[in-house]
């Protein structure tokens, strides 16, 4: 299945909770309505594997995944030992393509998703291009030269000055993985237990 890279407010109103970079009053107003032509009118309960299915959604549009890199990641960890929901949040976060946006290198994971495909991010001095590359404690991750001296990666960085998450240490040019994250580092909008549920069937 093919990345989708329509309108990105359909698939917030598809799930009806906003789970992307930024927002908009005109996505707000969207959200209050379901999606389709009778949106209004369509109040249906939803069945559990309605509401697994609406839970797993929601992660795979929040981080950008396709279904069967998901289903990958929750399978994986199901074969180890640990708390299932905080191990799999853990190994979303720390996606390079995500630790380069909790850095605040860039406003949007779409868009770190970009740098990092186009090899323009080094873990500890070499070029990483792929997005799902599971950063370790201790990684250092870098910009390139020409893109510390891109304009939106300038701004976002002003932006994030000295907001990140307690799970990374940020540098003058750079930042690294400091622990492995846990529940109580993040607020997500989706229920884990449900997802896992969904991939146990």
């Amino acid at each position: 299945m093919a990345r989708y890279t329509g309108p990105k407010h359909r698939l917030a109103r598809q799930v009806g909770v906003n789970l992307l970079d930024k927002t908009s009053q005109s996505l707000q107003r969207r959200l209050a309505v379901p999606p389709g032509v009778h949106g209004k009118k369509r109040k249906k309960k939803l069945s559990e594997f309605g509401l697994q299915m609406r839970e797993k959604q929601k992660a795979k549009i929040m981080y950008g995944l396709l279904e069967r890199q998901l289903k990958r990641l929750v399978q994986t960890v199901q074969t180890k030992k640990g708390e299932t929901g905080e191990m799999i949040l853990a190994m979303l976060e720390t996606r390079l393509d995500n630790v380069v946006y909790r850095l605040g290198f860039t406003k949007s994971r779409n868009m770190a998703r970009q740098i990092v495909g186009h090899g323009h991010v080094l873990v500890n001095g070499k070029k990483v291009s792929i997005p799902s590359y599971q950063v370790k404690i201790d990684d250092v991750i870098t910009l390139s030269l020409k893109m510390m001296k891109n304009l939106k990666v300038i701004e976002s960085l002003e932006e994030k000055e000295g907001n990140v998450l307690a799970f990374l240490k940020k540098e003058k040019v750079g930042g690294k993985l400091v622990r492995m994250p846990k529940k109580d580092d993040l607020e997500v909008p989706f229920n884990m237990q449900l997802i896992i549920e969904y991939y146990s069937r």
